[in-house]
């Protein structure tokens, strides 16, 4: 089965990452095209599933950078807002893991200026989900807004939330705050094993999960980097384990592994409302499919999923 459309709305952000200079006093940056759901979208077009992207893209260089980016991967830009404000920049260093870590340059950027307007017209009629998170949910004023049209869209799409906590722009107790009201609107929660120590520090992975079940919503997956994923689908629970690789970096990865998810459950006919049909086996097949995505996500520098066919290649690497 083809999948149908996934929209995808939320911030591309310049990520910025530090390189040997070639004399000293000097910095040099190497620059791509991310953000947690651009790379979503980017990610879901490679692997084949119709995307089109709900973005405020600045006119700047890094905005045209990230269109050029966004077109070249078969996301669907028909509804990108052309926005007068600049790009929002994050500069990343990597440590001797790969694991990154980010700092800010977003103040009145575009990516958070939503207004009511600008969402108004979406038509969503093909469209069976629509995916979100990261600083649009939280970044005013635009974050109301973004959780209006949700509200809009959940009676006919199967609606997908990665919080994805930035703390040095918001503070974790904002995103604790709207955890709750996001899993009444969730079908999807997708988080890290370090969101979850931001948003519920001290409490394990399944309390964690029963909690957002009983705020709504159906399907939890934590990943856990090298320790694959916890997935959680109405209480009934399973680990899956990682896929192994060899680690360039992890910058991407987790927006890698929700593409994959969303990907395979749509390629089966999965998404379009509450998951009402859907089983833990059917969760754990997807599960499976977004750690290979995730697994060549890291191989590669910077957030730079697997096109299909380069999935394809891996998968009968590893059969063999």
């Amino acid at each position: 089965m083809s999948p149908r459309q996934i929209t995808v709305l939320g911030e591309c952000v310049a990520d910025a990452f530090t390189e040997p200079a070639s004399a000293s006093h000097e910095l040099a940056l190497r620059v791509l095209p991310g953000g947690g759901p651009a790379n979503t979208a980017v990610a879901l077009a490679r692997l084949g599933t119709p995307a089109r992207f709900l973005a405020r893209l600045s006119g700047d260089v890094f905005g045209r950078l990230f269109r050029a980016h966004l077109e070249a991967s078969g996301v669907d830009l028909s509804y990108a807002v052309a926005a007068a404000e600049p790009s929002t920049l994050a500069v990343a260093e990597l440590d001797a893991r790969g694991q990154a870590t980010f700092s800010f340059h977003a103040q009145n950027t575009a990516d958070w200026q939503w207004t009511a307007a600008e969402l108004a017209g979406v038509d969503l009629s093909e469209t069976t989900c629509v995916h979100t998170g990261s600083l649009a949910l939280v970044r005013e004023p635009g974050a109301a807004v973004v959780e209006e049209f949700l509200a809009t869209a959940s009676p006919r799409a199967t609606i997908s939330i990665d919080p994805n906590v930035r703390p040095l722009l918001v503070r974790p107790e904002v995103y604790r705050a709207r955890l709750a009201h996001w899993c009444g609107l969730a079908d999807v929660l997708r988080l890290s094993e370090e969101d979850l120590e931001l948003l519920l520090p001290g409490i394990s992975p399944e309390q964690a999960c029963d909690t957002w079940h009983a705020a709504g919503a159906r399907l939890v997956v934590i990943t856990r980097g090298a320790d694959g994923a916890l997935v959680s689908l109405d209480g009934e629970r399973l680990q899956v384990p990682a896929v192994a690789t060899r680690v360039v970096d992890t910058v991407g990865a987790g927006d890698s592994f929700t593409a994959g998810l969303l990907h395979h459950l749509g390629t089966r006919g999965l998404l379009g409302g509450r998951l009402t049909d859907i089983g833990l086996g059917d969760v754990a097949e997807a599960c499976v499919f977004a750690t290979r995505v995730a697994a060549l996500t890291c191989s590669v520098a910077g957030p730079n999923p697997p096109w299909n066919n380069e999935l394809a290649q891996f998968v009968t690497a590893e059969g063999a």
